[in-house]
């Protein structure tokens, strides 16, 4: 490859992106041809190519074989291939990418604590109590329910409107499927106390109960912070 290559492929993917911009394409919406976007961006066919091949490993662009090139969904399905991949492949980097993990959902479940307890509603609160209850049963029987505790977060999010930690939760949530079979079966007791602690936080947000469900988010944690601390001293 050319020295120059590299800034003409930056170059291309960017002016993709602001083509994407200017002409206020949305998810699904279609891309001019091939032979139309050469001519548009004053680019090669094979740089424009790369470029493309570049977007859609990002999920920005999407091609249907025999249709075309579509905006991509945009999703963080790249954040959750690099974060799974890389605790995977790096010695260590399980554990330290886990935690990593744990720590930024601690703090945006703090950061949305007052926004959690101002907007709770029965509708809410209903479906959170079943997903408790369900957690509850998994729990008498030693059972995971890593379903269940994502099901959770989502409709939190959900009320709150906020379409980022939506993905985000769904997003950290299948990281942590990727890498948590590497850290071993939680014990009954993280299980039980997992569960004690949605309880906890859904009893605070009903009762308006801010510092109380704080304080049950941090519980809520604890259990895999734990799971986290004793293998890698262990490890």
């Amino acid at each position: 490859m050319a020295r120059n290559e590299p800034q003409r492929l930056r170059a291309t993917i960017q002016a993709v992106k602001e083509l994407i911009l200017d002409q206020g394409l949305q998810p699904g919406d279609p891309l001019p041809t091939e032979a139309q976007l050469v001519d548009l961006l004053d680019v090669s066919r094979g740089n424009l190519r790369e470029a493309v091949r570049t977007l859609v490993a990002l999920d920005i662009l999407e091609v249907r074989h025999g249709t075309g090139t579509f905006v991509g969904q945009m999703s963080l399905r790249p954040l959750v291939e690099g974060l799974g991949f890389r605790g995977v492949v790096l010695p260590g980097e399980d554990f330290q990418s886990l935690r990593q993990i744990v720590e930024v959902r601690s703090g945006l479940d703090h950061a949305l604590a007052d926004a959690v307890v101002e907007r709770m509603d029965d509708a809410v609160a209903v479906e959170l109590k079943a997903l408790c209850d369900a957690m509850a049963e998994h729990s008498e029987r030693n059972e995971a329910f890593a379903a269940e505790d994502r099901a959770f977060h989502l409709a939190l999010a959900s009320m709150l409107g906020n379409e980022l930690y939506s993905e985000l939760v769904a997003a950290f949530w299948d990281v942590h499927t990727r890498l948590a079979p590497r850290l071993g079966v939680p014990t009954p007791r993280d299980i039980a106390d997992t569960v004690a602690a949605h309880r906890a936080m859904l009893d605070a947000a009903v009762s308006r109960d801010l510092e109380g469900y704080r304080a049950a988010v941090g519980n809520h944690y604890a259990p895999l912070l734990r799971v986290l601390d004793s293998t890698s001293t262990t490890g």
